[in-house]
Order: structure tokens, then C-alpha cells, then sequence
């Protein structure tokens, strides 16, 4: 049995979840996610708990047991609470601003760069810094990717953009010494 698929799932009272078709809805106070089960599991819901369990003991369903109650857990989450991404912009020049639901990117290209925002996610800018905020943790983490791979930190100087706890280790360069 799954360490992780085994431990059941706790549902807030402002959170409800059904299962149609093979189909899991979550809806709570920020929104609505909607996610197929996976072949071979089955979701019971017992007062204010979710439990996930394996119909066989085939490989893949087994190695899908605990990826399920995770990926649960992170809806529940999500529509309670939501999830959020910090990145920050570092170098001389570089500059992010927001218009309308576009990110505006000056990363010391020729040209602007214009980073689109996907539907549920939104972006607060504060000088060097974006927040990204939504409730699918899957996609705020896919934009945030995105968004760093814009222009990723460079060794040297650490310019570009990195996530906000993010350490880059710096090289030192050339010594110029001979020996």
C-alpha cells in the first residue's frame, strides 16, 4: 500500500467534491477545478474526509496511487486557499511591467518582450518582483517556468529573472593571474 495514497485527504467546510463519470469536481470560495480519476482508483468520501483506493495491485495503478491523493489534495488546497509564485528581475535595464493581463518584459533584448497570462492566473507587479497567484498549483508553477525562461539567472553577475528564494551560485571569472 502507498505511504502517501493510503492517508486520507481532510475537506474544509467551505470545499465540496463529487465524483461523475469518472470526473472530480472541486469547488470551493476561489473556484471550480475539474480532473479525470485515474484508470484503476476509485474516491470515497466519508463526512469531511477523501479517501483514494486501488481497485488491483498492478504496477501502474499502484505507482498512480499516491500521485492521485496528492494531485487531490492540491485542489482542495487551491480552491480554499490558492497558491502563489514570487520571481524577481535582476540587471541593469531590466524592467517588468503589467498591462492588462499582459506582462511587459525590457530584459535588454532589441525588443519588448509580451508574456500573455492563461486563464485563472493573475500577476501583481511590485517593482522587481512578480507574484503570480491562481489555484491550479500545476499551471502556476508551468507559467512561472515559462516567465523564468525568458531570460534565465546568469553566473556571472546573476542577471535575469530567478525565482525569489532562488540561489545562484556566481562564478568568479577570469583570474588574470598567470602562474
Amino acid at each position: 500500500m502507498s505511504r502517501v495514497g493510503k492517508q486520507p485527504i481532510t475537506i474544509p467546510q467551505s470545499v465540496s467534491i463529487s465524483v461523475k463519470d469518472r470526473q472530480l469536481e472541486v469547488i470551493g470560495a476561489k473556484g471550480r477545478l475539474v480532473r479525470p480519476v485515474l484508470k484503476g482508483l476509485s474516491i470515497d468520501q466519508h463526512d469531511n474526509q477523501v479517501l483514494v483506493s486501488r481497485d488491483s495491485n498492478e504496477a501502474a495503478v499502484r505507482s498512480n496511487h499516491g500521485l492521485m491523493r496528492t494531485l487531490i489534495a492540491n485542489m482542495v488546497d487551491g480552491v480554499s486557499q490558492g497558491y502563489s509564485k514570487k520571481l524577481e528581475v535582476n540587471g541593469v535595464g531590466y524592467r517588468v511591467s503589467m498591462q492588462g493581463n499582459t506582462l511587459k518584459f525590457n530584459l535588454g533584448f532589441s525588443h519588448d518582450i509580451e508574456f500573455a497570462l492563461p486563464d485563472g492566473v493573475s500577476a501583481i507587479v511590485e517593482q522587481n518582483v512578480i507574484t503570480i497567484n491562481g489555484i491550479d498549483k500545476q499551471q502556476i508553477g508551468q507559467v512561472a517556468s515559462k516567465i523564468r525562461e525568458l531570460r534565465k539567472p546568469e553566473p556571472y553577475k546573476g542577471k535575469g529573472i530567478r525565482y525569489y528564494d532562488e540561489h545562484i551560485i556566481r562564478k568568479s571569472g577570469k583570474s588574470g593571474k598567470e602562474k
